[in-house]
């Protein structure tokens, strides 16, 4: 038993401990990745570049669409999409669903994914540590998150929690205010037990967590907030959380509202991604708030998707941010 205890399998001399910290071992056991901020400049994204699934589209509004695609266009118009961010020097990963395999679960019905899978943002929300796999609230987005989180352990992405349970989360209803402050909302796509959920993790991590509800109508935070810089945040007014202004402006934001509902609503003007500090992607033909935005000292680089609106998300929907430069802040 002696000789035994002097391996390294049993503790002996060659024992090597695990010392270092999961946020540690990121871009070495763990492949890059990282988010505590919604500003700082933007290094990797996923993307869905939907497949057949868009032409099995029968009935839009029972696929929780606006109106019927042309499928084709929407996808040249994807392709732009992530030519844009490769263009800005943003590196651009795939869900890649077909890798799945046949659906062989119980829920499915056909060998294709979801229509809705095109929007990523709302099945993953990333943290300095790793990936928060939502669970989104919808029967016909039921288990679209696994394809996601197949696609984040290919690309080394820690997995720190699946929203389980009777929780519903989408990671579009949470938002970075700086990486110890984090928003939470609940609505119809995120519930308490969800939230709850999200939030504890986040508390383990250090982050205050500050839950807001969301009014009648709005689909996600993300669709009434967004971050342009350090202290300047851009939001809707009469459908962004009365509570998340205060936080924003206590903590030394400026709170800019958009000019012009209809491009909101038809445009999707406020569902942009920011590539970095004052420099945002965000959809073409809203011209009243991409004047507004550049009066503020926003650089804007348009990119058409229209057709993609029909699916009821815009760019901001559309993309899993997967890493952003990390900042110190105190």
């Amino acid at each position: 038993m002696t000789d035994i205890l002097k391996t390294a399998a049993y503790g002996g001399a060659g024992w090597s401990p695990r010392i270092a910290s999961l946020r540690q071992e990121i871009g070495g056991v763990w492949g890059v990745c990282g988010v505590g901020t919604e500003w700082a400049p933007l290094r990797a994204v996923l993307l869905h570049r939907s497949g057949p699934e868009l032409e099995e589209v029968a009935d839009p509004d029972a696929a929780q669409m606006l109106a019927p695609l042309d499928a084709s266009r929407a996808r040249q118009q994807h392709d732009a999409l992530a030519q844009a961010y490769r263009d800005a020097g943003v590196a651009v990963h795939y869900v890649e669903p077909a890798a799945c395999g046949e659906r062989r679960f119980a829920y499915s019905r056909t060998k294709t994914p979801p229509p809705n899978l095109v929007y990523v943002a709302d099945l993953m929300f990333m943290t300095p540590e790793g990936a928060i796999v939502g669970r989104p609230a919808s029967t016909v987005r039921a288990g679209e998150e696994r394809y996601v989180a197949r696609r984040l352990a290919d690309l080394g992405v820690p997995i720190l929690r699946s929203v389980r349970g009777r929780g519903t989360f989408e990671g579009a209803d949470a938002l970075w205010i700086d990486p110890q402050t984090a928003l939470v909302a609940t609505g119809m796509r995120t519930n308490a037990e969800g939230a709850a959920q999200v939030a504890g993790l986040l508390r383990e991590m250090g982050v205050e967590v500050i839950q807001v509800g969301l009014p009648y109508g709005a689909m996600h935070l993300m669709g009434t907030l967004r971050f342009a810089d350090r202290g300047l945040a851009i939001a809707w007014p009469g459908r962004v959380p009365y509570a998340a202004v205060n936080v924003l402006r206590a903590r030394g934001y400026t709170v800019i509202f958009i000019p012009d509902a209809g491009e909101a609503v038809r445009g999707m003007s406020l569902n942009f991604v920011t590539l970095g500090p004052r420099r945002i992607l965000m959809a073409a033909g809203n011209p009243i708030t991409q004047a507004f935005y550049e009066d503020a000292g926003i650089a804007c680089q348009v990119v058409e998707v229209d057709e993609i609106l029909k699916a009821a998300g815009g760019i901001g929907c559309a993309t899993g941010i997967l890493e952003r430069e990390a900042v110190n802040e105190v």
